[in-house]
């Protein structure tokens, strides 16, 4: 959008102009040299103590300093209330998450008698104790000698043999279950034993006692539960009885499916339970150290350490496509010549990372759609994302790129991947084997990726930017899809960030730039429960737990700076600029915006696995708040009062 010359001081506007334009030199700082920017991407505590596992795990030497900062940032995020470790910024107590904390403390040299240590265990041992985490955890434990593989779900590595007509089948999970199980099948059949030199065990997380397990996916059938607890008593039984060719071709085709897809110093996935998992996979096969292979897969995970002065953690992967996509829009909105030159500098360095050559897992389902889509990481051309693909298409498309290749490619490429229901999952079409869910290794509930709402209404709201009308059948079945997705609250859930502002503002946006006006039922409704769940300061906030297996809708949380830009910008998109939500929204992020030009949060407002795991963006509270106070002065000035593009 244009924007007109800066008014007088004691315009109106005038603040904001201000703040837009010390914001958005901020965030101009922050982008690297070759145009492109990427923020920190933090998760809980999960990911820094299973690389301080892995470490202890392979038997490398010891980095002391390194493993103190991890321990204090271990130490640090430790709850003062449950005196766990929660899933995100001041969550409650996750239980797999504290096991694995507390024996990456302990593996670091914590005194078990340290009064953080002790209050930690005591609340692991109330919650069930280490026999009662998750699948994932349960594993950790076993490679370690720390529990028993009984009690992990028997997974054989001819999985991997297993035709595709097989309800059991590695094409039916997502890409990120792909990714961490095959190694893993590798390691569950071989099930080595840690070097460990220190020999540390958690003895003293364990009760005694049998442990109730549950389940976080969700809707559970209790008939496929109790046929798929069946046949993994099966299996136990037969353990050991596999033919030994047979077993020795599967874990060959495993570990030739990990080489084919081992991207580099990005890893396996480019996600670190995937990295850490061919690591050990690798190092059980007997790939020397130096073995390239290898190296460069321990590499990756190397890649993905934020060390600090006093503290250090581990992200779970990085996310440069996406951060610098947004930030582009971002700078865009903001307008002015330097803004678009740095905006041009961004899809400049996006336009090579498109996957033009490389048929990812995705054309199992899709054969015959040409590659054109962008991943979420640095590489990762076996797994791009239709969510990344929408925006930098409509990035590239705001800037009136003069070539047109890279927007028409990954068009084909997105609607190549609709999925029969005429929504959009993130990295496959029609995955939605729900009957999985029920898998005893599925406890996490993150085996899936179905299309969802927000990925959806981003796939929309690219078609709409780019001219495609509602009538055309791939649009009307899409947006016929949002409208059954619709909660009856008016909001809509949002997979990949939280939870429903993300989504409500992604299919605002959608629904405008497919021409839906402001009094369209399913807007007006939307609306209404953006206004009616505004906190009182003006800000919007919303709690991860707002992802509760019963779906009871939004959980307030103190006011953030991204959900606060979400809600802003899916308002503006309903036509509510004139709002007195809306003012008092822009007000809230004005009073925050801090000494730099840029917003704080420590809240997590990213979507990792509902109910699993969760992500803090760092970036999400530098652009996303530019974005809105940029649209807002932009509309107020436009005649229309219509957002015209896609987000």
């Amino acid at each position: 959008m244009a924007t007109l010359a800066p008014p007088a001081a004691d315009h109106p506007l005038a603040a904001v102009d201000a703040a837009v334009d010390r914001a958005a030199a901020a965030l101009t700082d922050a982008q690297r040299a070759d145009g492109h920017w990427v923020f920190e991407l933090e998760a809980d505590c999960t990911i820094p103590a299973e690389y301080v596992l892995l470490r202890h795990y392979l038997g490398e030497p010891v980095d002391a300093v390194l493993e103190a900062k991890i321990a204090r940032y271990l130490r640090r995020i430790q709850s003062a209330t449950h005196h766990g470790w929660g899933l995100f910024h001041a969550g409650g107590f996750d239980l797999s998450a504290s096991v694995k904390a507390y024996y990456a403390l302990k593996m670091i040299g914590d005194d078990v008698d340290a009064p953080h240590m002790a209050r930690a265990r005591a609340a692991i041992l109330a919650a069930g104790g280490a026999a009662a985490s998750n699948v994932f955890t349960r594993i950790q434990l076993a490679l370690f000698d720390a529990g028993p593989w009984s009690a992990v779900p028997t997974m054989p590595p001819e999985i991997i043999l297993l035709p595709r007509w097989f309800p059991i089948h590695l094409s039916k999970m997502s890409y990120w279950a792909r990714t961490v199980v095959v190694p893993l099948l590798v390691l569950a059949a071989r099930r080595p034993v840690a070097r460990n030199a220190k020999n540390i065990r958690v003895d003293e997380l364990y009760t005694g006692k049998a442990a109730h397990l549950e389940t976080r996916a969700a809707d559970p059938k209790w008939l496929w539960t109790k046929g798929f607890n069946a046949l993994d008593r099966v299996l136990k039984a037969v353990d050991g009885l596999w033919p030994t060719k047979l077993r020795q071709r599967a874990i060959k085709t495993c570990e030739n499916w990990v080489v084919e897809r081992l991207n580099g110093e990005d890893g396996l996935g480019a996600i670190y339970p995937a990295m850490a998992n061919s690591v050990m996979m690798f190092d059980l096969l007997g790939y020397p150290e130096d073995h390239p292979t290898r190296a460069i897969a321990r590499q990756s995970v190397e890649n993905l350490l934020v060390i600090g002065e006093e503290e250090a953690y581990c992200q779970p992967c990085v996310s440069p496509v996406w951060d610098t996509a947004l930030a582009a829009h971002a700078m865009m909105e903001a307008g002015g010549e330097v803004n678009q030159a740095h905006a041009e500098a961004a899809l400049d360095w996006l336009k090579p990372r498109q996957v033009l050559d490389v048929e990812g897992d995705w054309a199992e389902e899709r054969p015959g759609v040409r590659p054109g889509g962008w991943a979420f990481q640095y590489n990762n051309d076996h797994y791009p994302d239709l969510d990344d693909t929408a925006v930098v298409v409509m990035a590239m498309d705001r800037a009136a790129v003069a070539d047109r290749v890279p927007i028409d490619r990954g068009v084909e490429w997105t609607v190549g991947l609709q999925s029969k229901n005429g929504g959009w999952g993130a990295f496959d079409a029609d995955n939605s084997y729900d009957y999985l869910n029920n898998l005893p290794f599925a406890d996490h509930g993150a085996l899936l990726d179905p299309p969802t709402a927000d990925v959806s209404a981003r796939c929309v709201s690219m078609l709409a930017q780019l001219g495609e009308g509602r009538d055309s059948p791939r649009m009307a079945a899409a947006l016929d899809y949002l409208r059954r997705e619709q909660e009856p609250d008016g909001s809509w859930f949002g997979r990949w960030g939280v939870n429903y502002i993300y989504g409500t503002w992604s299919v605002l946006c959608a629904l405008n730039a497919a021409g839906l006006e402001p009094e369209e039922p399913m807007v007006a409704r939307a609306v209404a429960w953006l206004r009616a769940i505004q906190n009182p300061d003006g800000g919007w906030g919303e709690d991860c737990d707002s992802y509760d297996l019963k779906r009871t809708g939004h959980v307030p949380a103190p006011s953030t700076a991204s959900q606060t830009a979400w809600a802003l910008l899916g308002l503006m998109a309903a036509g509510e600029v004139e709002s007195e939500a809306v003012q008092r929204g822009i007000e809230w992020l004005a009073a925050h915006q801090e000494a730099d030009g840029l917003w704080g949060q420590e809240y997590y407002t990213g979507g990792g696995f509902p109910r699993v795991f969760y992500l803090r963006y760092h970036g999400y509270p530098k652009y996303f708040p530019l974005w809105a106070m940029a649209r807002y002065r932009n509309l107020k000035r436009s005649n229309t009062k219509r957002v015209t593009v896609g987000m």
